[in-house]
């Protein structure tokens, strides 16, 4: 049991950054589902179950779920949004043909059912009905539904987004890995923005998505608060976070609104939490960077297609050595922290745009450093170039007062 906050801090600093050379990339694709002939009519979780057969993961009910053939693993979210969670991978050319192939295989799967994977980071045809029926999404939704508003279900149901996972780095370097990750936001937000669109209305957001997540508890998806140790910034966020539920062997998991974690610890819940209460609080917790021993980047809406590459290799190529990443911290450093511009305006924002510019420039110019073969190079200048010259991101014109608003 967890009787002292400071035997709470001491797990979470144990566990949130392990540090070492950067070596390792990941990623998890996640879109939205649709029916090919008619993208706004919901699907049900038999749909998905059937289409993905032994693949369907164990929220579809299959005991044993197995693999893609590159090795990627199925999940599935409250909506019915897929997801593709990669294995580690020791370059980023690795990366990409595994991820390539799973992305195919799993497109193919879906297709003999006549089910499409969406392109955007949020629903553009459906308003967002949950189709699983679980303790978790349940807890979920009836914390979200507390605040009056539509913003918990349409993150929980609606939205898609591409995770980049990153190693820490070393002791000595870690806080300034933490630091660019999080100064990178903006821009990078802005630049591959792709969810302007929701349930047949233009939600007036570059980032749509963002919006979503903007609209639920900041304590759960704000960016953890800049700090010179983020190992103490990580344990403060934890620690200051509401519980979202309480696991029990029946009935609902439901918990009064606005307990934190700290409270729990103080004895606000029917029983003390555990170290395992503990780890699963912070599974709950959804920050544009989440620490968990690797870096987490989580501000990246869903890109289309065989896109997803570009944000991936532009964020390797920026991170690619300790001066390029100090330069792109500088580049960067006027639109540090304006994620809700980035979000609402895209690069139509001048400080975001301009940084955008500045960064996408010198992450094509470190291309070569990313291992990638020439091909793939080829489509991620071409992807960055339409991107900032009349691409899905640029967005001209004020923000429509609208249900994100």
């Amino acid at each position: 049991m967890l009787r002292r906050l400071s035997d709470a801090a001491e797990h979470v600093s144990g566990i949130c950054f392990k540090t070492g050379p950067p070596r390792r990339v990941g990623v998890e694709l996640e879109w939205t589902t649709h029916r090919a002939a008619l993208p706004a009519a919901h699907l049900r979780a038999a749909d998905l179950n059937g289409a993905l057969g032994p693949h369907a993961p164990a929220a579809l009910g299959n005991t044993e779920p197995l693999p893609l053939p590159a090795g990627g693993t199925v999940t599935v979210e409250p909506g019915g949004q897929l997801e593709i969670s990669s294995a580690p991978a020791g370059s980023l050319a690795a990366l990409h043909s595994a991820v390539a192939a799973d992305r195919q295989a799993l497109a193919d799967l879906l297709a003999g059912s006549g089910i499409v994977l969406g392109e955007r980071g949020l629903d553009p045809h459906r308003p967002p009905v949950r189709i699983l029926d679980t303790p978790r999404y349940a807890a979920m939704q009836h914390a979200f539904d507390r605040v009056g508003t539509p913003y918990g279900r349409t993150m929980m149901c609606s939205t898609a987004g591409l995770q980049v996972c990153l190693d820490a780095g070393t002791e000595a370097r870690m806080p300034a890995r933490w630091g660019a990750v999080h100064d990178l936001g903006p821009p990078l937000l802005a630049a591959f923005a792709t969810s302007r669109m929701h349930a047949g209305r233009d939600t007036g957001w570059a980032s749509g998505r963002m919006a979503a997540w903007y609209g639920i508890d900041r304590r759960r998806s704000g960016p953890v608060p800049a700090s010179a140790d983020p190992t103490d910034g990580w344990v403060r966020y934890v620690l200051a976070a509401p519980v979202l539920c309480v696991r029990r062997a029946h009935g609902r998991w439901d918990t009064p609104d606005g307990i934190t974690f700290a409270d729990w610890i103080a004895g606000a819940l029917h029983r003390q939490p555990t170290v395992d209460d503990l780890d699963y609080h912070i599974s709950t917790l959804f920050p544009p960077v989440r620490p968990r021993g690797y870096l987490e980047v989580r501000y990246l809406d869903a890109q289309p297609g065989p896109e997803w590459i570009a944000p991936v290799a532009v964020l390797c190529a920026l991170l690619a050595d300790d001066a390029v990443t100090d330069t792109a911290r500088d580049l960067a450093g006027p639109a540090a922290g304006r994620w809700r511009e980035a979000a609402r305006d895209g690069l139509a924002d001048p400080v975001v745009g301009a940084c955008a510019a500045d960064l996408l420039d010198l992450a094509c110019r470190g291309l070569d450093r990313t291992g990638l073969p020439g091909p793939a190079r080829d489509l991620v200048a071409g992807i960055v170039d339409r991107r900032l010259h009349g691409g899905d991101a640029v967005h001209a014109g004020s923000p429509r007062k609208d249900q994100f608003r």
